[in-house]
């Protein structure tokens, strides 16, 4: 008996002097969990709230609710003003809808010529409008979206895909388990309060924008066909690109719509420095409200302004 008392008071003292060590600041696994300086934490958190801060102030200057995202490519540092809340997406999606259907179709199909009528068009249709009757390739529909914002183009990009449905289909194989993707142009820019119907967030329209652009989905030729479209942006000057200097370049897709909705998703390239990838996304409180591109310039100054880049 004095044996096993002798024998499991060793096993105790065994499994204490184990614990202690574990529990030690010079233990291995103490050493190697936080490699990160202890400071870095939390001068992320003070720009962060400084960031917030910031953001609230604009959103009384505006009367308006406003989301951003950003994610420094360069640093892997990000910055968050309500991303994870609802916006209706407005016409910010037609760029991800051209990615999803460079991503669909083969490379040679964007030569084949989509016919459509004058009853196919739809209200802000500028370029589709030139060709009724004659037809347009999906490049042209593609380009027609994004470049010009053109309603009718998307929703034919949108039937040539399988629908709504089959969109929304990609965006969840994506990993987007986010975004409600519901109705046609231009029904989709009510963004009646609440309606959770053609809606995302911040957040994830921005890393769907880089996983088209930056990440595997696409390859490199058709990842080159996409920045082309988004390229010089036609609607997008007085948005994320007022807010640059001309030596940047901004590949980016806005949008708009009833409640003052105003939106714009980006990705900035800026010389000797890898992107930065970013949605900003605001809306306003009555149906007839009037969007506000400042709002948008200003909430992007405030970006660069607190990455220190301007």
């Amino acid at each position: 008996m004095l044996n096993k008392l002798k024998i499991g008071t060793l096993l105790l003292l065994t499994l204490l002097l184990l614990t202690l060590t574990a529990c030690s600041p010079n233990s291995v696994h103490s050493v190697t969990s936080n490699p990160q300086p202890a400071s870095a934490p939390v001068q992320q958190s003070a720009t962060q709230a400084t960031f917030q801060q910031t953001l609230a102030n604009l959103e009384q200057q505006y009367q308006a609710r406003i989301g951003v995202y950003v994610w420094d490519t360069e640093t892997g540092h990000s910055l968050s003003y309500r991303a994870d809340e609802r916006f209706a997406y407005a016409s910010t999606f037609k760029a991800l809808l051209a990615g999803a259907v460079l991503q669909s179709l083969p490379e040679k199909d964007l030569n084949r010529t989509i016919s459509y009528s004058q009853k196919d068009l739809v209200s802000y249709s500028p370029e589709t409008q030139k060709y009724v009757g004659k037809g347009m390739t999906i490049a042209q529909l593609c380009e027609a979206a994004v470049r010009f914002s053109d309603n009718s183009a998307t929703n034919l990009l949108l039937k040539e895909l399988g629908g709504v449905e089959q969109y929304q289909r990609i965006l969840r194989q994506l990993g987007d388990n986010v975004t409600h993707a519901n109705r046609l142009e231009p029904d989709l820019n009510q963004a009646k309060p609440n309606d959770i119907r053609d809606t995302s967030t911040p957040k994830q329209m921005a890393m769907n924008l880089n996983a088209y652009l930056l990440g595997n989905t696409l390859t490199e030729s058709q990842k080159t066909i996409l920045w082309n479209w988004l390229d010089n942006n036609a609607t997008g000057n007085p948005l994320i690109r007022a807010a640059t200097p001309t030596s940047w370049k901004v590949y980016d897709k806005s949008g708009a719509g009833k409640y003052g909705v105003r939106n714009d998703i980006a990705v900035v390239r800026i010389p000797n420095r890898k992107p930065i990838v970013m949605a900003i996304m605001s809306t306003q409180f009555t149906e007839e409200a009037k969007f506000n591109n400042k709002l948008v310039e200003d909430a992007a100054k405030q970006v660069f302004h607190t990455l220190q880049l301007n």
